[in-house]
């Protein structure tokens, strides 16, 4: 069994108070003067389905909502957030009804684009998550898969949204959340361990640590020196295992941390790196470069009085 937060509460509450304005600047990024299209259409009441095209998990229906809110209409949902969409049960042509969506005929046409785009990409994200996390858990592994902070600017929060309602564990969500001092940081500090003495005096109790180590000496210096969490970056299957192996071996009792391990992980290699000594699996393949998955929006017309819906 996974337990993801969806299982725990509603996944609209955990959104920021201002993530309302992103829809807000989006639908003002694709309609920033005269909309003619809506002018030709005029403001007729009018109903649309939303139509699911390929398979994968629904993801993004908070956002969905609100643009067609900011735009006079309203969606009435036929599937859940965080279900797994079968085109083939939709009966023919390959497409499913997932939702109604009712309002004037300008307004249906102003969101349509930008909230079938935040659909499309976030249900991706959550479906590459699942997938990943399913077959992680399917070979054994009990701990937990995170994605990274390798997202699109001005898309984070919809992506790492889609990470959530998938199963995976956002990671930190920003700079500020947790601080992680990778190569770059060590270099310009002179050492790990005057790295992780800084960033605890200023981070102070609330804020984690964690450091990226490139050999199991580098992961040594790092528990030494306070860091909660170490990630062991761009190592080998089995050379993880052996340094993972070591570490809790030889700190058990001393130092409590975290072992991580990232570089290169994806759907193909990830299981090669279980073992019970590793934490968490952290990998950007679960919402960078993902396909997304399919939908189309048509407005209703009486049989025979309009253009059918193309598969």
């Amino acid at each position: 069994m996974i337990d993801m937060a969806i299982d725990h509460g509603v996944p609209e509450h955990i959104l920021p108070a201002s993530w309302k304005t992103q829809i807000s600047a989006w639908l003002a990024e694709d309609t920033p003067s005269f909309d003619v299209g809506g002018f030709v259409v005029g403001n007729e009441p009018r109903t649309a389905t939303l139509w699911g095209k390929s398979s994968g998990i629904l993801a993004g229906v908070p956002f969905f909502n609100e643009v067609f809110t900011q735009c006079g209409c309203t969606v009435t949902w036929h599937a859940r957030e965080g279900s797994h969409i079968e085109t083939h049960q939709g009966g023919g042509k390959g497409k499913i009804a997932l939702a109604t969506v009712t309002g004037p005929a300008n307004g249906l046409l102003e969101g349509e684009r930008v909230a079938l785009n935040i659909l499309a990409r976030c249900s991706g994200v959550a479906s590459a998550s699942r997938r990943l996390l399913v077959n992680l858990r399917s070979a054994g592994y009990k701990g937990i898969l995170a994605g990274t902070r390798k997202t699109t600017p001005g898309f984070r929060l919809v992506e790492k949204y889609g990470m959530l309602i998938g199963g995976a564990d956002t990671h930190r969500m920003d700079l500020s959340t947790m601080t992680m001092l990778k190569d770059n940081h060590v270099w310009s500090r002179g050492s790990i361990t005057d790295a992780v003495k800084a960033a605890k005096a200023a981070g102070g109790f609330s804020l984690k640590v964690e450091v990226e180590a490139q050999s199991e000496e580098e992961a040594d210096e790092a528990i030494a020196a306070g860091a909660d969490i170490v990630m062991l970056d761009n190592f080998s299957p089995a050379g993880v295992k052996v340094a993972a192996k070591n570490l809790k071996e030889r700190w058990a009792g001393k130092k409590h941390f975290l072992l991580e391990v990232s570089g290169g992980l994806n759907e193909d290699n990830a299981e090669g790196y279980i073992c019970h000594d590793i934490d968490i699996l952290s990998t950007s393949s679960i919402h960078q470069g993902v396909r997304h998955v399919d939908f189309s929006l048509k407005i209703n017309v009486p049989e025979g009085k309009g253009p059918e819906e193309s598969s």
